[in-house]
């Protein structure tokens, strides 16, 4: 956490902990890191977590465990590299993490599936859902979100989002390969029920 005493952010406290300990590891050493570059813009981030993984893997050599959701860091190109992934049970309404190492890397993330089980808002969820295939499908987060299509700016009366807009976003995160045919007769009649 920050050091509001010294003025020290998180990042700048967790930044001061990696220095340290890329300034003392040595070959016999066992490193444990979590989540390193966080705090900081994505990109700066991804390249000190890169950075690092690649100093510990040719400068110290030493036994390393690095966590991180950086997908973009299973690209690091070395022999000695081992990509493990936790195991993770998934549908369409349902998540469940099964504490279990395997090999291989994440297919994706699954923040806005948390998000979820923290409780957040059903229209805040669809809203992250909605701007998470904006994100994804562009290859970059924009600087500001973008902005709401002419079904989305015309919401019901009281209402955040418009039908078209909660349909449009549950359409995108559908994985069509898992749905059974029951499975999309149901959505079809619920989704035509919800619109005007």
């Amino acid at each position: 956490s920050d050091n509001i005493a010294r003025g020290e952010s998180t990042f700048l406290v967790e930044m001061n902990e990696t220095s340290n300990i890329l300034r003392n590891a040595t070959p016999e050493s066992l490193v444990i890191m979590d989540e390193v570059g966080r705090g900081t813009s994505t990109q700066d981030g991804l390249a000190i977590a890169w950075a690092v993984c690649e100093y510990l893997l040719q400068e110290v050599r030493c036994l390393t465990l690095f966590a991180t959701h950086y997908h973009e860091l299973t690209g690091l190109d070395d022999p000695e590299c081992i990509r493990l992934r936790m195991a993770v049970s998934h549908s369409d309404d349902r998540i469940l993490f099964m504490k279990k190492l395997v090999p291989g890397q994440a297919d994706r993330s699954y923040g806005v599936d948390v998000a979820r089980l923290a409780g957040l808002p059903e229209r805040v969820l669809t809203r992250a859902r909605f701007l998470l295939q904006e994100f994804t499908g562009s290859g970059a987060v924009p600087v500001s979100p973008p902005p709401p299509t002419t079904a989305e700016a015309t919401p019901e009366k009281g209402e955040l989002f418009s039908q078209e807009e909660l349909i449009n976003s549950e359409i995108r995160g559908i994985d069509l390969d898992s749905l059974t045919p029951r499975e999309a007769l149901e959505l079809l009649y619920r989704w035509k029920a919800r619109l005007p």
